[in-house]
């Protein structure tokens, strides 16, 4: 069950990914742009995540200090996509932004909660990396290195906060009441930052940005949600390999549906990289 909570995520986040690139080409990619994406987008995972917890309001002083981390990585990475994604191309972007995903929760796992260092996770990692590496392009501008370097780091520290939160011993609220927490805290921070940077105008919402920004915070809000419960059953060492490798695939598949920008061959090729090391983690036996 859990397994097939993690591959449900995987789609979503897959999903998450198109709309955030959608909301960018209708606005810009500017600091307050991207606090604004998080203000609309945490405001029905509120109503949600309380629906979600029978209305109820959980919290702990460990819960409250990881949830408050919790969202000002979130926005500082929302922050550096937006700015990444417009400088370099959306393969460099996933480069960076999956593998740092996948190997800060791989090692944490491995280094600091004793799990099991198998041939299978070495093969599974071995073949995402180089799935991950064939992605890349020349040519790419460098002006945005902090940026996709800030979407490495950051992307890889959600998984590790969200292991940090499953693993302990200390008084928590449950995974849903800790979402809550984030959410509240991301509200707070995204009001708190518009406020000071009020006087710098934007491009007007339209209702599709509005709406595409709202879809897009739900659904990773859930699909994070559902990470967070499967982390209890399942190694950070196996369920960041696979969440990056078929986020890779799923990411094709949507690509597929836009004509103006078909798969290349360097991508198909890393998608089945990417299969095949997913695949490794459930064929080899050690």
């Amino acid at each position: 069950m859990y397994y097939a909570l993690i591959l449900l995520s995987v789609v979503m986040f897959g999903s998450c990914f198109a709309m955030n690139d959608t909301y960018r080409k209708m606005r810009g990619s500017s600091f307050k742009i991207s606090f604004e994406c998080s203000l609309i987008a945490a405001l029905p995972n509120l109503i949600l995540l309380l629906a979600l917890n029978g209305f109820r309001f959980e919290c702990t002083p460990f819960s409250l200090v990881m949830a408050v981390l919790s969202a000002l990585n979130g926005l500082a990475f929302s922050f550096c996509s937006f700015k990444a994604l417009g400088k370099i191309n959306l393969s460099l972007y996933s480069l960076f932004s999956m593998l740092g995903g996948m190997a800060l929760p791989f090692v944490q796992g491995i280094l600091f909660y004793g799990e099991q260092l198998t041939v299978a996770k070495i093969v599974c990692f071995v073949f995402i990396v180089f799935a991950l590496l064939t992605t890349l392009e020349k040519g790419e501008r460098k002006s945005g290195t902090i940026y996709y370097i800030g979407v490495f780091v950051l992307n890889g520290m959600s998984g590790v906060l969200s292991k940090i939160f499953t693993a302990t011993d200390l008084p928590k609220t449950s995974a849903t009441g800790y979402s809550l927490l984030a959410n509240i805290a991301t509200l707070f921070i995204a009001v708190f930052v518009l406020l000071l940077f009020r006087k710098r105008k934007t491009p007007a919402h339209t209702p599709l940005s509005v709406g595409v920004a709202a879809a897009s915070g739900v659904v990773n809000r859930l699909a994070n949600l559902l990470l967070i419960l499967s982390l209890v059953h399942v190694d950070a060492s196996v369920q960041y390999p696979m969440v990056t490798g078929g986020t890779m695939i799923v990411s094709t598949a949507i690509a597929f549906m836009d004509k103006s920008r078909k798969p290349s061959k360097k991508e198909l090729l890393s998608v089945a990289l990417a299969f095949l090391g997913t695949l490794a983690l459930f064929v080899i036996p050690i």
